[in-house]
């Protein structure tokens, strides 16, 4: 019995992961860019520091979706729709859930005692790492094809 090998499902190997975090990087670092010329920006203007880190926060969160949705995951894009929609929210949670860790991780050491800098330094390492393993398991995961039958 032979079977169509171009059927079988195509997974990533290491040079297609390292491409992709490569580019989740260049991605995450366009984002931070975009955050912090924002923040600076609105803190210029007199906006009040939380509310300045809020909306450059957003803005990041907006660019890195465009760079991620075209860039990085462009083959797991969802159509436009409802099924769009949905991978956008859980963009979102994603990075509600690194804010949250970054928080909980700076604030943390910061009560014990370290240095709130070098605090921030583990959150944005594990806050990166968790949010690419979210956004690439979870968010752009890529549907699996059907078995193939005998």
């Amino acid at each position: 019995m032979c079977h169509n090998l171009s059927r079988l499902p195509r997974h990533a190997g290491p040079p297609e992961v390292a491409r992709e975090s490569g580019l989740y990087l260049f991605a995450s670092l366009v984002a931070l860019g975009a955050d912090m010329a924002c923040f600076m920006l609105l803190l210029h203007a007199q906006t009040a520091p939380w509310a300045a880190s809020a909306l450059a926060y957003g803005l990041g969160v907006g660019a890195h979706w465009a760079l991620s949705a075209r860039l990085v995951f462009a083959a797991s894009l969802a159509p436009a729709g409802m099924a769009r929609r949905r991978q956008q929210g859980l963009f979102a949670a994603s990075a509600l859930a690194g804010l949250a860790l970054t928080s909980g991780i700076v604030g943390a050491g910061a009560a014990g005692g370290l240095d709130p800098r070098l605090a921030k330094g583990v959150a944005v390492g594990v806050s990166f790492l968790a949010t690419w393993a979210l956004r690439r398991l979870v968010v752009f995961a890529r549907p699996q094809p059907a078995p193939l039958r005998a």
